[in-house]
């Protein structure tokens, strides 16, 4: 009886143990997050009870499987597992915790920020979010090697893996040469302010915003919702369009083909009654010319403003669907439309227009010869 209470004892308490430090760890966050609601803190750490929990559990078993006496024939082989749990849960719970305080720390930042300087926040966001990938890709290599070295053969085997490291990095760096210089080139986009989380850009064409960036690709979200994935070496060695450089204000240009009839200073004023009925127009500039003339038609170009890509989308729209109707109901002339008027002709032609619309000449008397 005894050989079978003493292990469930041992075993039993050292999870109940584990399981209560841990309930009462998470009461203590969740009572300093309510305290202190001004900070994310205590709560994003709430988030790493399942890895802290774990941790608590392996070290007790750890511990306290000596005084178990269970399984003592396979005593090695479950030591090594409780260790290599401990040593994963323990690289789960590193990379919680880090996250927990780079995120407090971003989100203080943002909201001090945000309203001053948008364009920066977007670029801190960025770096962070690449910096948690290094540090959990650093955790988690340390974690793996640190489990390997558990084992004796990898132990005996440490200085042959040493000395053969140089090769072996020469090797993979040939191989994974491609996947190298992503990496890189994700570092210099993180540092080098080149494009942020958030930014509109234009590549290949697609216009879209930026909405995740890795080490080694970025995705780019365009207007109809599709997801263009690019590796993150094409934003530093192609041209590519970035409308959030800067400061976010943009100038859109809506175009068109009229005839040369149109009225041009009443457009004017009619853009002008337009931008004012449009709150996505932020007021800074406005403007309506003749940019070119065809023989059928003229280019009219009108510039408007807005403080983002998103606006200025919305009020090129609106002014080139508000401007067509008011045309349509007021000048209808200044529409393009096929001339078909009979041409007007020079002075002095003797050239009429026929009935069906051909040119006829006019007859002329002429001698008739003589027959005698």
């Amino acid at each position: 009886m005894e050989n079978l209470l003493r292990p469930l004892i041992v075993i039993g308490g050292a999870v109940v143990l584990g399981l209560l430090i841990g309930w009462a760890t998470d009461r203590l966050l969740r009572k300093a997050d309510e305290r202190h609601p001004e900070t994310p803190l205590w709560g994003l750490l709430r988030r790493g009870r399942i890895p802290y929990q774990l941790v608590l559990c392996a070290a007790l078993l750890r511990v306290s499987y000596d005084e178990a006496q269970l399984l003592q024939d396979h005593r090695v082989g479950v030591g090594q597992t409780l260790t290599l749990v401990m040593i994963g849960s323990a690289a789960w719970l590193v990379i919680r915790i880090a996250a927990a305080i780079v995120e407090t720390s971003y989100t203080r930042y943002a909201s001090s920020r945000a309203q001053r300087d948008p364009a920066r926040v977007r670029r801190v966001r960025t770096q962070v979010t690449l910096i948690m990938r290094v540090v959990a890709a650093v955790v988690g290599v340390v974690a793996i090697a640190a489990m390997l070295l558990t084992f004796p053969a990898f132990r005996a085997a440490g200085a042959s893996l040493l000395a053969s490291a140089g090769v072996l990095g020469i090797v993979a760096g040939v191989a994974a040469q491609s996947t190298l210089s992503n990496m890189f080139a994700g570092l210099q986009i993180a540092f080098g302010d080149m494009v942020r989380i958030g930014d509109t850009v234009v590549v290949d064409g697609e216009w879209g915003t930026v909405e995740e960036i890795t080490l080694t690709y970025l995705t780019v979200r365009t207007w109809d919702e599709r997801r263009i994935t690019m590796p993150v070496s094409y934003f530093t060695s192609k041209p590519f369009e970035n409308w959030s450089r800067g400061t976010p204000q943009m100038t859109g240009i809506v175009y068109w083909h009229l005839d040369h009839t149109a009225p041009v200073e009443a457009m004017r004023e009619q853009l002008r009654d337009i931008l004012r009925e449009c709150p996505a127009w932020d007021g800074r500039h406005y403007g309506l010319d003749v940019t070119d003339t065809t023989p059928n038609t003229m280019e009219v170009r009108a510039l408007v403003t807005a403080k983002d890509a998103d606006d200025v989308w919305t009020v090129r729209v609106t002014v080139r669907e508000r401007m067509i109707t008011w045309l349509i109901r007021e000048h209808p002339y200044a529409l393009p439309r096929v001339n078909t008027a009979d041409a007007t002709l020079p002075p002095g032609s003797t050239h009429r227009p026929s009935p069906d619309g051909t040119p006829q000449r006019r007859a002329v008397d002429t001698p008739r010869p003589d027959r005698g």
